[in-house]
């Protein structure tokens, strides 16, 4: 139970991500972005992420307070997520000119993505802290439990709303109801999750901590630099780290294309103002939902496999498998398929990597470490944001076919695994 409260509120902060990953290309879309320069809207989100993260991770490590040493983050994260997400879906709504609602959009998409990076890292460092290596995968695996069923939440919320008869069209250049109201919703419940967590578990004070993780008096008092940090992480830490960048490359496509690709590839339309394409950007939160249930019920069966390798690189193959049959597919149901087997690439995605890391590191430099995989996540989105314009001009416009480069990647993310040396070092 105590491992559940531990993370308990990263439901309500996934929720948060879910409706940003599932409508920001649609908000965008809404507001008139050009679809050749949507991929840049997506660099601010992991540009963030590799900021904050490192930060908050050194920030939180040499932080103890009446509230504990993460926690204090959790909070400032999350308050300043609920406040930008009823600002954020409004954007159109204010009476300004198309450039300033868009200006006005991508300062709210930094701050958010900014508050969410820094509730979110403190959940993954408690479990690190807190959690012993026999107990860990379990933790993790609660996590990941959590984390997808927030995931199908915040998927479903504009297709539910729209279903109860509220608006899923509005006038040019403004949101839809149904996805303001996903967003006051999905902001609601994130604060209530993450107070529910802050008041159930209680952080190990310093002594307690230090007698953890058996840090000596000696150990607490050095200050490693962050340099000493990058050059003496464990080798593990950069082979998993290649692996990441053909991962996180693929899932920034998924959530920058596939409302235009299952637009056009289905619903046979391109116009941002019809009804069918709002009807796609609808149907896109129900598939990100089937990823979401794909995923838990892929998790269930990853410990069945004897190698993690083997596991990793086989639900890795699924996903990318998934992403390329979207090219083929033109009935909306038919994608269930599809997006069912990109859920197996993401249950290997949220759990392994922090698995083995994790199991490769000290508690004295657990959240700086973390903070700084996280590393791994932001960089290949921010990459695959910059050169999204020039592949989506290579390939015709179409952006069905991102999806398609999408599963490539994660195909190459399977052959990295062969890399990953699960070896425990004999010194971090």
């Amino acid at each position: 139970m105590q491992m559940w409260n531990l993370s308990f509120g990263f439901f309500g902060v996934q929720i948060a991500y879910a409706l940003q990953s599932a409508n920001i290309s649609r908000i965008f879309a809404t507001l008139g972005a050009d679809p050749h320069t949507l991929s840049y809207f997506w660099i601010l989100p992991p540009l963030m992420g590799m900021l904050v993260q490192p930060v908050v991770g050194v920030m939180s490590d040499k932080t103890w307070c009446r509230l504990g040493r993460r926690k204090p983050y959790l909070y400032l994260g999350a308050l300043v997520a609920v406040a930008v997400m009823a600002f954020l879906p409004n954007s159109g709504s204010l009476g300004l000119t198309i450039k300033a609602a868009m200006a006005f959009g991508l300062v709210m998409l930094m701050l958010l993505d900014t508050s969410i990076n820094m509730a979110m890292q403190p959940f993954k460092m408690m479990v690190g802290d807190m959690v012993n290596e026999r107990q860990k995968s379990t933790a993790y695996a609660i996590q990941s439990l959590l984390c997808n069923a927030g995931s199908l939440v915040g998927y479903l919320f504009p297709y539910i709303f729209t279903w109860i008869g509220i608006s899923n069209v509005a006038p040019e250049g403004m949101i839809p109801d149904s996805v303001i109201y996903s967003f006051y919703i999905g902001a609601a419940i994130l604060i209530l999750c993450v107070l529910y967590t802050g008041m159930t578990v209680r952080e190990m004070p310093p002594e307690e901590f230090a007698k953890f993780h058996n840090i000596d008096t000696q150990q607490k008092r050095e200050r490693k630099s962050l340099a000493h940090l990058i050059v003496h992480a464990p080798k593990i830490f950069w082979q998993i780290g290649l692996v990441q960048f053909f991962s996180w490359f693929a899932f920034l496509y998924m959530w920058n294309y596939t409302t235009g690709g299952i637009a056009e590839n289905v619903w046979g339309t391109t116009d941002v103002k019809s009804d069918a394409y709002q009807a796609a950007g609808n149907w896109v939160g129900v598939l990100f939902a089937v990823q979401a249930v794909g995923s838990i019920l892929w998790a269930m069966l990853l410990p069945s496999f004897r190698r993690p390798k083997a596991a990793y690189a086989v639900s890795l193959l699924l996903g990318g498998a998934g992403f390329v049959s979207t090219l083929f597919v033109h009935t909306p149901y038919l994608l269930f398929v599809s997006f069912a087997l990109i859920g197996c690439g993401w249950a290997a995605m949220l759990s392994m990597p922090f698995a083995l890391l994790t199991n490769s590191l000290s508690g004295g430099s657990m959240g700086t470490y973390l903070g700084l995989f996280n590393c791994t996540i932001c960089l290949p989105q921010i990459v695959a944001a910059l050169v999204g314009g020039f592949l989506l001009r290579a390939v015709g416009g179409e952006q069905i076919m991102m999806l398609g480069i999408a599963g490539l990647s994660l195909v190459c993310a399977a052959a990295a695994v062969r890399f990953i040396d699960e070896k425990r070092p004999a010194d971090e």
